[in-house]
Formats: structure tokens, C-alpha cells, sequence
């Protein structure tokens, strides 16, 4: 049940007819597991933390350093020197004290990524290598996760929903991260600390890919589940490409 503050805190939530006091009791109920508390990772934590997901689960390995902040807004310069993983739970406690925070100051490898994916309804994934984002949609896959997937570069960002457990239109098995991305190139691609990034960018990006979070949870809408949304935001172009 919600309480009389939580009624009141998610009224904008209650009276859309879409979500509703259902929609919110199932969100209120949801594990939403975020991987890295980075660019992307804090405004899907922030949205998220805001909308009343019960359980935020923090997966991060890094402290908080000085060029973090121009993209990282859940973190500000006092936080410089600390864990992220810190960090992003005292914010998440100015934001919403209804959440609870479970930290894990950890890199995601095949030795510990399942028993962590496990205890999480959903995984939202803001890593920012290929090699994490490989170990955590196998994961995601064999333990029957949904899995959202977000990545920026520069001015560009892409997201999509990946439930490769799934069956899709006519019965064909929903793609996977390795059937979209299989190339050795993926691998060793660019990164932001080489190329750079508009900070603003991942804030779309992130609030975006906390909204695809929130339809899964309340049922609401269609997912991005065979497709990817491409952002180029030099002209504001949004594309969908359809991958099946």
C-alpha cells in the first residue's frame, strides 16, 4: 500500500490514467538494477529514485573524479575522492527516501555478475565498455532479465530493449547483444575519454533509458524490444532502425 506521503509525492504519477495507483504500487514493488553510476547511470538513477522504484540496486567500481562532473549529475565536487556507488546513494536519499540503495562496489565480471543480476526484476545497462555490457546482457539473457541498453559517444546516443528470452512477432526468438553487435570491432571501440561527449547528451540518453525502465515495470506503452532508437544530437535526429 502507498502511504499518505507517498500518495501525495507521486500525484503526477496517480492521476495519469495510464499509470495510476496500480502503475505506482508496481513500481513501489520493482528492483531495478543500474550498472555504472556514471554519465548515463545518473539520471536513469535519479528518475528512477524519483518515480518510487522500491529497490535501486548501484553497481560501480569507480571514486568520483574531477572531469566526471560536467556529465555525471549526481555527483557534484564535494563528492570528488569518494565511491560512486557513496555518492550516488546520499543523493538518491535527498531525492526520494522511500528507495532503498543496495551498493555493489564491484566490477561486473562472469564470476559475480549472476548472483547480482539475479536479485533484480529489471537491469539498466550504462556501462561504458563492451566487454561489461557483453558480461551483463549474458547475464541478463540466461537469467531471463529485461535488459536496457543505452551507449553515447559525442553528440550520438542509441538505446534499446534486449529480451532475447523472448519470443517475438511469428515466434522468431528476440536478437541478443551478441546478434547485433558480434564484430571484433565493438570490442575495442572509441570511448569518451578519447573522443569526448556533450554532457547533455547522456542526460537524454539517461532519461530516456529510465523511461523505457518505467514502461516495463507498468506495462505501459511498447518497449524497444527489436529496436534501436539512434540520436544525433548535432541536428536533433531521431531514427529507429528496426534490427529483427
Amino acid at each position: 500500500m502507498l502511504s499518505a506521503e507517498e500518495v501525495k509525492r507521486y500525484a503526477r504519477h496517480i492521476v495519469l490514467r495510464d499509470v495510476g495507483g496500480p502503475g505506482q504500487q508496481k513500481i513501489k514493488a520493482a528492483r531495478v538494477l543500474v550498472v555504472g553510476a556514471g554519465g548515463l547511470g545518473s539520471p536513469v538513477l535519479e528518475y528512477l529514485a524519483a518515480a518510487g522504484v522500491g529497490a535501486l540496486g548501484v553497481v560501480d567500481d569507480d571514486r568520483v573524479s574531477l572531469s566526471n562532473l560536467q556529465r555525471q549529475i549526481i555527483h557534484a565536487t564535494p563528492d570528488i575522492g569518494r565511491l560512486k556507488v557513496e555518492s550516488a546513494r546520499d543523493r538518491i536519499a535527498l531525492i526520494n527516501p522511500n528507495v532503498a540503495v543496495e551498493m555493489h562496489a564491484v566490477r561486473l565480471d562472469a564470476g559475480n555478475v549472476d548472483a547480482i543480476v539475479a536479485a533484480y526484476d529489471i537491469v539498466v545497462d550504462g556501462a561504458d565498455n563492451f566487454p561489461t555490457r557483453f558480461v551483463v546482457a549474458d547475464a541478463c539473457e540466461k537469467l531471463h532479465k529485461p535488459l536496457v541498453s543505452a551507449a553515447v559517444l559525442a553528440f550520438y546516443g542509441t538505446l534499446t530493449v534486449l529480451m532475447p528470452f523472448a519470443q517475438g512477432p511469428g515466434g522468431a526468438t528476440n536478437p541478443s547483444l551478441r546478434t547485433i553487435m558480434h564484430g571484433p570491432e565493438e570490442m575495442q571501440a572509441a570511448t569518451c575519454a578519447e573522443i569526448g561527449i556533450l554532457g547533455s547528451v547522456a542526460g537524454v540518453l539517461g532519461t530516456l533509458a529510465a523511461t523505457e525502465a518505467l514502461k516495463l515495470i507498468t506495462g505501459v506503452g511498447v518497449p524497444l524490444v527489436r529496436r534501436m532508437l539512434s540520436v544525433d544530437l548535432r541536428d536533433m535526429s531521431f531514427d529507429e532502425i528496426d534490427y529483427e
